[in-house]
């Protein structure tokens, strides 16, 4: 799978002749274009939401926007900069979802997790998956929640630049503002992430008491963790880092460089069902007016 966000994309003019076949109607064409995209425009969508389910919605959106205006693309920038532009710009201005309807700030996610109790791990006899893989799903969705403390912006650009591997330069062709600009966002929610984690979290500073294991049970007992619904813990994980290019800037602190690989160690998710579901958008009747498709 090759990663969008690299500084030099392999396949360009490959992917250019997807286009053009595609804005002719040619179906199997445009299953391909988006394919290539469709994973990783849901994996910005579920760290902009928290919940897959919505992030299956927002991705639907994003690529209905993307299908519908395929024929405005001239070449007058590289594709992946058109079709990730309409993606951040949805991302950006869309309602909000269920898990942005509060505003959260640091300090209250402190409280909530504070809040959670140490417990001992579930019984392994009465949940229906292995116990490391529901403290792996606690960890997951916690650091995931901790995004949504960011505001659009910061979650946004914290999520291409620092789990993604987008450079600067890529990162800010997509936003549509300057490499400067870009980098210092990012560096801004970098340090709240990492001052957070750093007072809060055990996996960052060892002499915080909070340990995923102890609260894994206190996640299931609230509702943040469904040991029969797992979110974050697929059966067959593949890691954001295997995917993403490698950060090609430097972080001078090393601890802050530990607490972005804790993102960068999240599984790779896939939406469910890629192929029908594409099917599905592409079956709309605005879709297939839209592109004539065959």
């Amino acid at each position: 799978m090759v990663n969008p966000f690299a500084e030099a994309i392999e396949n360009e003019v490959d992917e250019l002749d997807l286009v053009e076949r595609a804005k002719e109607g040619d179906r199997a064409a445009l299953e391909q274009l988006l394919l290539r995209h469709q994973a990783w425009v849901f994996n910005i969508a579920v760290r902009m939401v928290f919940q897959p389910q919505d992030a299956e919605e927002v991705t639907q959106e994003v690529l209905i926007k993307i299908v519908t205006r395929l024929s405005t693309f001239q070449g007058e920038c590289k594709f992946r900069t058109w079709l990730y532009r309409i993606a951040v710009n949805h991302v950006l201005n869309m309602r909000r979802r269920r898990c942005e309807e509060k505003t959260l700030a640091f300090a209250a996610y402190g409280d909530a997790i504070n809040g959670t109790p140490d417990l001992d791990l579930p019984d392994p006899n009465v949940v229906p998956v292995e116990i490391p893989i529901l403290v792996e799903e606690t960890k997951n969705a916690c650091t995931m929640g901790m995004l949504l403390c960011l505001d659009r912006k910061q979650r946004l650009i914290f999520t291409l630049g620092a789990i993604l591997g987008a450079s600067d330069t890529v990162g800010a062709e997509v936003l549509e503002m300057t490499p400067d600009n870009f980098r210092q966002i990012l560096a801004r929610a970098r340090r709240d992430l990492h001052s957070f984690m750093n007072n809060q979290c055990g996996l960052v500073n060892t002499s915080n008491p909070c340990r995923c294991p102890k609260k894994t049970r206190g996640f299931i007992q609230n509702g943040h963790v469904d040991p029969h619904n797992l979110m974050f813990v697929p059966r067959q994980v593949q890691r954001v880092r295997e995917l993403a290019a490698e950060a090609v800037r430097d972080i001078d602190d090393l601890v802050e460089r530990q607490h972005v690989e804790i993102f960068r160690e999240h599984p790779f998710l896939q939406p469910p069902d890629q192929i029908a579901w594409l099917r599905r958008i592409l079956d709309d009747g605005q879709v297939r007016a839209a592109l004539r498709l065959n």
